[in-house]
């Protein structure tokens, strides 16, 4: 990469490497056999980094058939870790999230807790976490292209990825960045 075109790379925030965030054949097998052909003809919308405190945590990317953001038709969002984290953090903060942006009853977060337990497995940096929403039917979850599991919950799914792409976000700059913006 020239130096001109890294260092507009960074100035944008986009990743370097775009076939790092890339959607493996079998989310797009997956997502073409659950919700038709033009479901699995998902490209990138916009990407950016989560930060803590200055240190990376991992890099994001939104994928979608349509030009702008449509939550009501498929997408998948690709989580690239720049660190190892336990599975048992990942879900402790997903519902942390989940409580924050408004969902109180505890039998239901108990239940997301349990079949998030079930998706999300530890991850080394460079690992990928993909989360498929598939509206009126719920979420895939894969990690390193392998499905890890299906959660048949559409509520579920609308909760979980708003922890991103909902206006009350912890992160709005990288919602901003997701949804194709500067």
């Amino acid at each position: 990469m020239s130096p001109r075109a890294l260092l507009l790379a960074l100035f944008l925030g986009l990743p370097i490497c775009a076939s790092a965030n890339a959607l493996p054949d079998s989310v797009r097998e997956r997502l073409g056999a659950l919700s038709g052909p033009a479901a699995a003809e998902l490209r990138p919308l916009g990407s950016g980094e989560m930060r803590w405190f200055g240190l990376s945590i991992y890099q994001a990317s939104l994928w979608s058939a349509a030009e702008r953001f449509d939550g009501s038709a498929p997408f998948a969002l690709v989580l690239r870790y720049s660190r190892d984290i336990p599975g048992s953090r990942l879900v402790s903060s997903s519902i942390d999230e989940l409580k924050r942006l408004g969902t109180r009853d505890e039998t239901t977060l108990k239940r997301w807790e349990a079949l998030l337990v079930g998706v999300f497995p530890d991850v080394k940096s460079g690992d990928s976490i993909i989360g498929v929403s598939l509206p009126s039917r719920g979420a895939l979850f894969y990690h390193q292209g392998r499905l890890t599991g299906e959660i048949d919950d559409q509520d579920f799914a609308r909760a979980f990825f708003a922890i991103w792409l909902d206006e009350r976000t912890r992160a709005p700059d990288l919602r901003a960045r997701l949804l194709g913006g500067p």
